[in-house]
């Protein structure tokens, strides 16, 4: 076992270590927490779980929490670090508790919610840029795999927020993968994978437009299990 974690300080000094790491990033269209109690249930209970060496962390929001990563890939190594309604800043102010571990790699999607609540693409993967760099920077042997945002689909009708912001998602995806190669990170394309022939989450993989089904689960596995292993 490595050392249990260490308790982290108030949201508010997740936003100014993101301002000196590279300017004021993290703007919200309000000036408050507006993280959900589901997101404090979530972030809590991850602090009290144990660390555990060459830890594979799947950290992102409802798509990531959505998976049962440990039993896909039949390894106690890999944990879920998803938190439903998540954003970057969210991600950031709960990152001491990832990195504390030292995990051997993170996979990272975050940012739908982001274009949902109106930020605009090029400040979402600044704020990735932010994320990656706090992990370089308190564990740097960790591999990070940036994974692509997914395909929504507005056929559905649900989540309107969401699955309008088609073209928003292809925007950060393009510049995700430039900021991978930037870093020399490893950038994963789920959204090939997942994408019909007009440009929308394929409904076979969905039943709400933004979410995954199992076999949703079983594809977006297929994609990474390389990575795993």
């Amino acid at each position: 076992m490595i050392k249990r974690k260490m308790i982290p300080g108030l949201l508010l000094a997740g936003w100014l270590l993101a301002a000196a790491a590279g300017g004021d990033v993290f703007e919200r269209q309000k000036q408050e927490d507006r993280f959900t109690p589901y997101w404090h249930q979530r972030a809590g209970h991850f602090l009290k779980l144990p660390d555990t060496r060459d830890e594979i962390i799947f950290l992102g929001d409802s798509i990531t929490d959505g998976g049962n990563w440990t039993e896909m890939f039949a390894d106690l190594r890999v944990k879920n670090r998803g938190i439903s309604g998540d954003v970057t800043a969210g991600v950031l102010a709960r990152l001491d508790e990832v990195t504390q571990s030292q995990p051997l790699k993170i996979f990272l999607m975050i940012g739908i919610n982001d274009l949902a609540d109106g930020i605009k693409p090029e400040k979402v993967v600044e704020n990735i840029q932010v994320i990656v760099k706090k992990i370089r920077l308190k564990s740097p042997k960790t591999r990070v795999y940036l994974e692509s945002l997914l395909p929504v689909n507005p056929d559905l009708g649900m989540f309107p927020s969401h699955t309008k912001k088609s073209e928003e998602v292809l925007t950060v995806n393009a510049r995700l993968e430039k900021l991978a190669e930037k870093f020399g990170l490893t950038y994963i394309d789920l959204f090939s994978r997942f994408v019909t022939s007009d440009g929308k989450l394929n409904p076979r993989l969905t039943n709400d437009g933004l979410h995954l089904t199992g076999e949703g689960y079983i594809v977006w596995k297929e994609a990474v299990e390389k990575y795993i292993r």
